[in-house]
């Protein structure tokens, strides 16, 4: 819970800290695996089998929730559909994973601009700054080697972050609705829209699944358990504990750790733009994320 208005924000205990660092590395690893997947499966197909195991496991959770439904449909279609397919999209097109992992966080200075429209919300010099800096990254990252020969894929994930931000105004607008319910309804409605992309714009679906081995089957399966159920639920339980300043800002670990697991996992190669670019972008979205208050604090 939030702290009584004027205090400081708690800080995490030490259980909870090592929460956060759970859903980091879940979210993170979800990159390797959500490559490795679309490596085998095509992209629709691949997030179609992914909420289809999330349906199966949120089954228990879904039901109508009077008043709310056309504000979780929206969601649904904007999340569930457009971002993932968006973003396995970008993932399957791209040459490496660390670009994928850092421009996936322009959702942060796109929220923030969405907010000051949307929302009526105000952006001072230091945000303002910080979504300069994180866009300008991404501009970096764009003229690296690897990352300029796969523009598709970056234009696809900027995509996405897009199509992400959009959805978290949604859901700042949503109220009484839980976590899992949320996502019971994303998966249901994800499932067979994605399936009929996927009949739609691509071939050798059983064909893929016939010759998948468990180790490629494995990934839509830790894509839906391991980055929905729990790096959500984890981060969930860290929101109704403590302010949104102080765990937002430590979700800012998953993109390094996926650079970091690119590199040692798949081989990637951190040219001195892609670092620079991850640098400003990173450092644009600790600015915009980083709480007014404690400035106001630190005054008195």
């Amino acid at each position: 819970m939030n702290p009584p208005g004027g205090s400081a924000p708690q800080a995490l205990k030490p259980g909870d800290l090592l929460l956060a660092l759970l859903a980091n590395v879940a979210w993170a690893f979800n990159f390797i695996a959500g490559k490795a997947g679309v490596d085998h499966f095509q992209p629709f197909l691949f997030t179609a089998l992914r909420f289809a195991v999330l349906l199966l496991v949120l089954l228990p959770f879904l039901r109508w929730i009077p008043g709310r439904m056309r504000g979780v449909l929206s969601i649904a279609l904007v999340l569930g559909v457009v971002h993932f397919a968006l973003v396995f999209l970008g993932l399957g097109a791209s040459g490496d994973i660390s670009s994928v992992a850092i421009a996936s966080q322009l959702y942060v200075p796109f929220s923030a601009l969405l907010a000051l429209v949307w929302l009526g919300e105000t952006l001072d010099r230091r945000r303002l700054a910080g979504i300069v800096s994180a866009f300008g990254g991404v501009l970096v990252i764009g003229f690296d080697p690897v990352v300029f020969r796969h523009l598709d894929a970056l234009l696809l994930i900027t995509a996405g972050a897009m199509a992400q931000a959009v959805a978290t105004i949604q859901m700042r607008q949503l109220r009484g609705v839980s976590v899992f319910v949320l996502q019971a309804w994303i998966a249901l409605c994800a499932t067979p829209a994605l399936a009929l992309l996927s009949l739609l714009f691509e071939h050798g679906q059983w064909e893929a699944v016939r010759t998948a081995t468990g180790l490629e089957l494995a990934t839509p399966v830790y894509s839906a358990i391991g980055a929905s159920l729990v790096g959500h639920g984890i981060v969930y339980y860290l929101l109704v504990r403590y302010p949104v300043s102080v765990t937002t800002p430590l979700m800012l670990l998953s993109p390094v750790l996926a650079v970091a697991f690119g590199g040692l996992l798949w081989g990637d190669v951190l040219t001195w733009k892609l670092v620079l670019g991850g640098v400003l972008t990173l450092a644009g979205i600790a600015v915009i994320t980083a709480p007014a208050v404690n400035r106001r604090a630190a005054t008195r």
